[in-house]
């Protein structure tokens, strides 16, 4: 299976479509460089991943879907890059809202080894109604933002 193969499951189970948790590698990676504060930048290991998924899976009130999909090939044939958006519909309002990703995924005999996805920490806290609890955790994180915001 390529990578792109890869992404395609993988993409099916970040979108809700299937619960096929074996996308995942038992050794993964998976890594999450602009990760919020409190938030892991790195998790090790299909179990740990995949309990960390389902607790942030079921605080979310709405289903997030994958578009604007590209996915770009690299000259690893394990490794692709992939940008894309996740939104979701809000209940009770019926808004829309969206925030932009990367990933780079590495697979491996069919499965995910290794996933790096950067997000827009702050559109993505923006539009989960998180943005405040953000910017609260970045100045306790850093004394530059807290003297920025005094």
């Amino acid at each position: 299976m390529s990578a792109r193969e890869v992404f395609d499951r993988l993409r099916g189970y970040l979108s809700g479509e299937h619960d096929d948790e074996e996308v995942w590698a038992e050794d993964v990676v998976v890594e999450t460089p602009f990760a919020a504060p409190g938030r892991p930048r790195r998790i090790e290991g299909r179990a740990a991943f995949l309990d960390r998924a389902r607790q942030d899976r079921a605080a979310l009130p709405f289903r997030l879907e994958m578009s604007e999909v590209t996915v770009h090939q690299t000259a690893d044939p394990d490794v692709v890059i992939v940008e894309y958006e996740l939104g979701a519909t809000l209940p009770g309002t019926g808004e829309r809202r969206s925030a932009p990703f990367i990933g780079v995924l590495r697979a491996r005999d069919g499965q995910v080894a290794h996933w790096r996805e950067y997000q827009d920490t702050l559109r993505v806290a923006a539009a989960t109604g998180h943005l405040p609890a953000l910017l609260a955790g970045l100045a306790q994180d850093s004394p530059d933002v807290q003297d920025a915001m005094a």
